[in-house]
C-alpha cells in the first residue's frame, strides 16, 4: 500500500512541476512575445509612480494583456525599482520585455510635447514641437525668438503643462556669454547665471531638463561633459603635437571650429594650423581676430578692415605669434578630436571654394591659384550672374 501511495505522490509531483513548467514557458512568452496594442500611444510615467500602478495603466490602455505578468516580469529582471519619469512612445505590438525597458531605461522621454530652446552663433529661438505616436513624426507648433517677440499663445498654453519636456540644445561655436545670455531669456530655467564660464569649457549638446532647473547647475553640468570630453580625448592624442597642455588643444578646436562648418573638413583644417605651428609661422586665421574685436559678444556683422587685421590685439594671429590666449567659442568633440588628431597632410594654406567648403593647399603659388579662383566666384556671386 504504501509503495503505491508513495507511487501516485511522485506521479502527482510531476504533473506539478510539468504543469509549473509551461506556466512559466507561457508566462515567459507572454512577457516577451508580441503585445496586444494595435496603435502606438505616447504613455506618461509621472514622478513618484509605482510599478504595480503603471501596469494596471498600461493594461487598462490595452498595451499589455496582464497586469501581473507585467509586474512579475520587471520583478524577475530586477527592473521594478528603475521606473523613470517621462513621456515613452508604445509601439504597435511592443512586448512587456520592450515596454519595460522603454520606461526603466536611459530616462529620456520620447514622444508627447518638446519645449527645445536652441542656442546657436548668431541668436536663439524656441521651438515647440509634439509626436505623433501613430506617425512618429515630430510636428512643429510654435517657433519664436525669445529675445525679439512674446511667446505665442501655443507655447504658453503648454509650457505650464506637467508633462512637457524641456530641452537646452547648443550649438557649436556659440560663445560662452552668449550661452549665458541666452540661458538669461529661458522662463523655465531659474537662479542667476553668475560670472560667464571660461570660454570653451561649456560642451555644445542637448541637455534635457525640468521646468524650474537651476541655471547654474546646468552650466556647471555642461562644464562637466566638457571637462570629461577634453580629458578623454587628451588621453587619446595622437603624438607629437605642438600643445603643451589641453587648454591648448582647446584653443585649437575652438579655431577649427569657426574655421569650417563642414564636417569632413575638420582634420585637414586642423592639420594646417598644426602644420603653421611646426614651421613657426603664424596661424592668420579671421576667427581670432573677430574675437579679439566683439570678445564673443555676439556677432561682427561685417568683413574685417585691413586697419584691422594689422591691428594689435592677444588674439590677432596675423600680429601674434602662435595661438591666442583663450578658445575663442566653445568646440565641439568632433573639432576638439580633430585638433588632438589631425589629418596627415603638407597643407599650411585653405581658402573658401565657393561650395561651402575650402581649398588646400601645400604651397604659395597653388595657395594663390585657390585665392583667384574663390575671387573669380564672388565677383559672378556679386553681378547676379
Amino acid at each position: 500500500m504504501w509503495r503505491n501511495i508513495a507511487s501516485n505522490f511522485l506521479t502527482i509531483a510531476i504533473v506539478l512541476l510539468v504543469a509549473a513548467a509551461a506556466l512559466v514557458a507561457w508566462g515567459q512568452q507572454q512577457y516577451k512575445g508580441p503585445g496586444p496594442l494595435a496603435e502606438a500611444i505616447c504613455y506618461r510615467v509621472e514622478s513618484g509612480a509605482s510599478l504595480r500602478g503603471v501596469a494596471a495603466d498600461l493594461a487598462g490602455e490595452g498595451a499589455v494583456s496582464s497586469a501581473y505578468i507585467f509586474k512579475v516580469g520587471a520583478d524577475y529582471e530586477d527592473k521594478a525599482g528603475s521606473l523613470k519619469a517621462g513621456s515613452f512612445l508604445i509601439t504597435p505590438k511592443a512586448s512587456m520585455a520592450e515596454i519595460v525597458e522603454a520606461i526603466t531605461g536611459s530616462g529620456q522621454s520620447t514622444c508627447g510635447t518638446e519645449v527645445n530652446f536652441r542656442i546657436g552663433v548668431n541668436g536663439a529661438d524656441v521651438v515647440v514641437r509634439e509626436l505623433d505616436p501613430v506617425t512618429n513624426r515630430y510636428e512643429e507648433v510654435a517657433k519664436f525668438d525669445p529675445a525679439a517677440e512674446a511667446a505665442p499663445d501655443a507655447y504658453v498654453e503648454r509650457a505650464e503643462d506637467p508633462a512637457v519636456r524641456f530641452r537646452i540644445t547648443l550649438a557649436e561655436g556659440a560663445t560662452s556669454w552668449q550661452i549665458v545670455e541666452a540661458l538669461k531669456r529661458a522662463e523655465f530655467l531659474s537662479g542667476e547665471t553668475g560670472e560667464v564660464p571660461a570660454e570653451g569649457r561649456l560642451a555644445p549638446d542637448s541637455y534635457e531638463v525640468v521646468r524650474g532647473a537651476s541655471r547654474p547647475e546646468l552650466l556647471a553640468e555642461m562644464q562637466r561633459r566638457q571637462d570629461t570630453i577634453l580629458a578623454d580625448l587628451w588621453a587619446a592624442r595622437a603624438d607629437g603635437l605642438p600643445y603643451a597642455s589641453p587648454e591648448e588643444a582647446l584653443i585649437m578646436a575652438s579655431i577649427v571650429e569657426k574655421e569650417t562648418g563642414v564636417p569632413e573638413e575638420r582634420g585637414q583644417v586642423a592639420s594646417v594650423f598644426v602644420n603653421r605651428l611646426e614651421k613657426g609661422m603664424k596661424l592668420q586665421t579671421d576667427p581670432t581676430v573677430i574675437y579679439g574685436l566683439t570678445k564673443g559678444q555676439g556677432v561682427l556683422g561685417r568683413g574685417l578692415r585691413q586697419s584691422e587685421l594689422r591691428g594689435r590685439t592677444p588674439y590677432n594671429t596675423y600680429v601674434i605669434e602662435g595661438l591666442p590666449p583663450t578658445p575663442i567659442a566653445n568646440p565641439g568633440r568632433e573639432s576638439i578630436a580633430a585638433a588632438l588628431n589631425p589629418d596627415d597632410t603638407p597643407f599650411i594654406f585653405f581658402v573658401a571654394d565657393g561650395t561651402g567648403g575650402h581649398a588646400f593647399a601645400e604651397t604659395l603659388d597653388e595657395h594663390n591659384e585657390n585665392v583667384a579662383k574663390w575671387r573669380a566666384i564672388e565677383a559672378e556671386q556679386g553681378s547676379g550672374n
